[in-house]
């Protein structure tokens, strides 16, 4: 591959506005998060608790803060460093939402947790578990959430929400990923002009590698093969991290897909040799192309090549219009977003 000297200057400037829509860009539009109430956030992990152990299972309700304010809180009373308090992912902010932290009592008194309790948060349960709560936790998030001051066809909305709801949607990596200029400062630290600490080189790196995956994503979404099966791809058994290269042998590829029973993947960029091949090889590589100081830098700092689906299914979605406004509901699994399901529905503005 040609090596560039940078990052396209339009990716770093707004890495998700370019990413194709499956049905184009929404002509109805809305606000989002008028209100912290307008995006609520449940989160449901992947197990039940041991209800014995060392370790405190927090289960708190919040409004308004972020996930690291409230584990340096709950360190403070517990008398930890903020790293040793355990979650599963990062919340919003503008949001009200619920989450579970894990907090390692072994030798000391478990302290009164209805002190954390104020106007923006609430603690609802505190169970004992065995193990620190570790990130990726969780079976995913169920999200209901309100948009407000629509303009536009209502009926047109519904028609996307049919499509979301039968078809599914690209599984870009959200416009969190990418804030406060995480992919500028991600070709910096590559170029050497920064050093970051440890927990902002994580985020950096994250968020290269999810420009490089959304690049691939659009590109197949411009091409209408997101959701379809290509010469070379790999595939992801749905619910599950599963991956698997078809063969000839397998005639119900199609079939499969249709159902949801399996998703085609992109790349998540590292070291060793990309997992697809023939056509999707040669697209991908191809993608990437402008992107190779980013590629370069992920494989210098040790990632290894893995795969993500390209296609979202929200679970349980249902909708309600009220006057001006739009009440939706879905699950979503670990590590997709909710966003990039509202951007196929409408064209949104935050508050």
């Amino acid at each position: 591959m040609t090596v560039t000297e940078s990052t396209p200057a339009s990716t770093l400037d707004d890495p998700l506005a370019a990413c194709a829509y499956v049905l184009g860009r929404p002509t109805v539009t809305a606000v989002l998060r008028q209100f912290p109430e307008d995006f609520i956030v449940d989160e449901e992990l992947g197990f039940e608790p041991d209800d014995d152990g060392d370790h405190v299972l927090l289960h708190i309700r919040k409004r308004g803060q972020n996930t690291q304010w409230l584990a340096r809180a709950i360190a403070g009373l517990a008398g930890l460093r903020e790293r040793d308090i355990g979650y599963a992912g990062l919340k919003d902010r503008h949001a009200v939402t619920t989450q579970w932290f894990s907090v390692d009592v072994a030798g000391r008194e478990e302290p009164d947790w209805s002190v954390l309790n104020s106007e923006v948060v609430e603690v609802l349960n505190a169970v004992r578990h065995r193990r620190k709560l570790r990130r990726g936790a969780l079976s995913g998030n169920r999200f209901n959430i309100t948009l407000r001051d629509m303009r536009g066809d209502q009926q047109a909305i519904k028609q996307r929400l049919e499509s979301v709801r039968d078809r599914g949607v690209p599984n870009y990596f959200g416009e969190q990923r990418f804030s406060h200029d995480n992919l500028t400062r991600a070709e910096a630290m590559f170029a050497n002009r920064l050093r970051p600490k440890r927990h902002q080189r994580s985020l950096y790196l994250s968020a290269a590698r999810s420009c490089l995956f959304n690049q691939v994503l659009s590109r197949r979404v411009t091409a209408h093969n997101w959701d379809t099966a290509l010469h070379g791809d790999v595939m992801q058994l749905a619910g599950s991290h599963s991956i698997f290269k078809p063969t000839d042998a397998d005639t119900d590829i199609k079939q499969r897909l249709g159902e949801m029973d399996i998703h085609p993947t992109g790349p998540l960029w590292g070291q060793g040799e990309l997992m697809s091949s023939a056509l999707v090889r040669a697209l991908e590589l191809e993608t990437v192309q402008p992107y190779q100081t980013l590629c370069d830098g992920l494989e210098r700092a040790g990632l290894k090549q893995q795969r993500r689906s390209l296609r979202l299914l929200p679970k349980e979605l249902c909708w309600e219009f009220s006057a001006h406004s739009l009440h939706l509901s879905f699950f979503l699994p670990a590590g997709s977003y909710a966003t990039v399901v509202l951007r196929e529905i409408v064209d949104y503005h935050q508050v």
